[in-house]
């Protein structure tokens, strides 16, 4: 069977299973829409937070980064993981005591005022649509690989199945799917990288095989691949490069504070029946994580070789030494057909030369010894390596399929955690928290679909434009998260006297401050071209990356709110003994 039957077959498969989940446990009440219904297994809950929490950037983007990142690309993976520790330790089982459907019906509660919860829904909003153009983009990836057509088509048709099972499933269909989907999802991840650890390394776990010495040779596999990687001009995989030491501590800074700021995660810890299984939930849920996050450095180096192998098959600057361009490997044609990979040839030579053109030094060199005339490879995607990877290494076609599905479910799981996020802040907290308190149940259900729908189509077109890889576009949203959300939650569990006034102030202080900074450089509203200043080191403010802004966002909202809390009014007494209340354990509860 041809791989694209096998991948359709296989897809088509879990798109069943999906839809049918989703009419199987269709909500039929706002609780059971927003949380489940609070009966949801903490084993169950854990598969399902780690499904919705290891996106398409987890799965797709994070190894490609590091591939061609190397040791600063682990800023993604340290700020990820140690952000979901932050969060199962400091918030989750507090918030889960509080009882309340959503984060900002929380703000809103905690701090009095209808003002802070429509802030706390701006935020939620910014935060979320940000966060879901990377999971569309990866939807896109994913589909157009196994259609073999545009980007464009692949997006569309990960809208249409997101809209059928997220629309009319709500938390109660969306748990259950991303149980399936992690499964899926985590099969598709080890899998191929089992395989291709044992081809290299002969190492069934790829975290060993990550430190082991490749197959009939006394050379370890990073040490052969900083040799390959500076043979072609490019700085040794282990080095530190690709941004400062100052970015890197603030991108994993902004990524673990971010984590902890996260709605759609956060209110998975609603679905859960009491405070303790809240805390089991998070636990089971780093269990799962951590399979998938041990894997991703050897995912990625191991992806990066081959590759360079494929390219580079013989001795760099020997005229046999390169690839044919008539005899390309199959995966290279499929992912030239989906417009994420190109080349040119510079030198008309026939074959392909991928080597760093931006090194002077070795650019010159390689033109007047080897001829050539630049990296012929003018578009290289990140976000193709882990699903090109099992093609790169040859391994069978089920495995391909696998992995092509293991893609689509992690972009679809986040995505629906997400578009619940902003269903639940527009129908639950401003319709009815602010605008019709007297809403009925059935037009709150009604409004939370619609608004749903909206955000997929919106999300659809700039996930077709987005400021950047998926990972990238999803490291923006931890950043926005991390200014925004995680101040105000911290201090609205750890501070009792922090005030209505205060936690405004700190929110719209520190979303404000983070998002000017991102569009500056990103484009207004991320629309390509509307950019004040290039996305240059030398342009940023004291050379911080858009990406890691998210901790300054962050240190400035807590300012802005300790400043002006000083001179207001304290809280009401019945506040402050609410704060105390929610941080001293029940009988029963934990």
């Amino acid at each position: 069977m041809d791989l694209q039957t096998l991948s359709f077959l296989v897809v088509g498969a879990t798109f069943v299973l999906y839809i049918g989940i989703a009419i199987w446990a269709k909500a039929g009440s706002t609780s059971e829409f927003y949380v489940a219904g609070k009966g949801v297994n903490p084993i169950l809950n854990g598969m399902a937070t780690a499904a919705d929490w290891m996106s398409a950037a987890s799965f797709i983007s994070m190894a490609g980064l590091i591939a061609f990142l190397g040791f600063t690309g682990g800023a993604y993976l340290m700020g990820w993981t140690g952000g979901y520790v932050l969060m199962a330790l400091l918030l989750a089982p507090y918030l889960r005591k509080f009882g309340k459907f959503t984060v900002p019906e929380f703000i809103g509660d905690r701090f009095y005022s209808k003002t802070a919860r429509i802030v706390a829904v701006i935020s939620l909003l910014v935060i979320s649509i940000t966060y879901v153009i990377g999971q569309m983009r990866g939807v896109g990836i994913a589909f157009s690989n196994i259609l073999e057509m545009d980007l464009t088509v692949g997006l569309v048709s990960g809208m249409v199945v997101v809209f059928i099972y997220a629309v009319f499933g709500g938390m109660k269909g969306i748990t259950y799917t991303q149980i399936a989907q992690y499964v899926i999802m985590i099969f598709a991840y080890t899998v191929p990288a089992v395989f291709i650890s044992l081809t290299l390394t002969g190492h069934a776990f790829p975290q060993i095989g990550l430190g082991s010495t490749l197959v009939g040779e006394d050379t370890q596999l990073l040490q052969a691949l900083d040799q390959t990687l500076m043979d072609l001009g490019f700085a040794a995989y282990t080095s530190i490069t690709g941004m400062s030491l100052l970015n890197m501590f603030l991108l994993t800074l902004a990524l673990m504070i971010g984590t902890a700021g996260l709605p759609h995660v956060i209110i998975r810890f609603f679905t859960v029946p009491r405070v303790r299984d809240a805390r089991k939930s998070a636990g089971f849920a780093l269990v799962f994580i951590g399979i998938l996050y041990t894997t991703a450095p050897a995912v990625g180096a191991m992806a990066m070789y081959n590759f360079i192998n494929t390219v580079q098959p013989g001795p760099v600057g020997e005229p046999q030494g390169n690839v044919v361009i008539d005899e390309r490997p199959d995966w290279m044609v499929r992912w030239e057909q989906t417009g994420l990979l190109e080349f040119e040839d510079k030198n008309e030579d026939d074959r392909l030369q991928y080597y760093n053109d931006q090194n002077e030094e070795f650019a010159e060199m390689a033109r007047e010894d080897y001829g050539w005339e630049g990296n012929e490879f003018t578009k290289i995607d990140r976000d193709i390596m882990v699903l090109a990877n099992p093609q790169i290494a040859g391994l069978p076609n089920w495995v391909i399929a696998l992995v092509a599905a293991g893609g689509i479910a992690a972009a679809l799981s986040t995505a629906a955690g997400l578009l619940l996020a902003i269903s639940s802040s527009i129908s639950h907290d401003l319709m009815k928290g602010v605008i019709t308190p007297g809403i009925s149940e059935r037009a709150e259900l009604l409004s939370g679909r619609i608004a749903m729908a909206a955000a997929i189509l919106l999300a659809g077109y700039l996930g077709l434009n987005p400021p950047g890889f998926a990972a990238e576009v999803v490291a923006l949203a931890f950043g926005l998260a991390a200014a925004s959300l995680f101040p105000v939650l911290m201090m609205g569990i750890f501070v009792k006297k922090m005030n209505r006034e205060g936690a405004i102030a700190g929110m719209l202080v520190g979303l404000g401050a983070t998002l000017l900074y991102i569009f500056l450089f990103k484009g207004w509203f991320f629309l390509p071209g509307t950019n004040m200043f290039p996305d240059t080191a030398e342009y940023w403010l004291f050379g911080i990356n858009p990406t890691g802004f998210g901790v300054i966002g962050a240190i400035l909202n807590f300012i802005a709110a300790f400043l002006v809390m000083k001179v207001t009014k304290a809280p009401p007494e019945h506040i402050q003994h609410l704060v105390e209340d929610v941080r001293v354990p029940r009988v029963g509860t934990s």
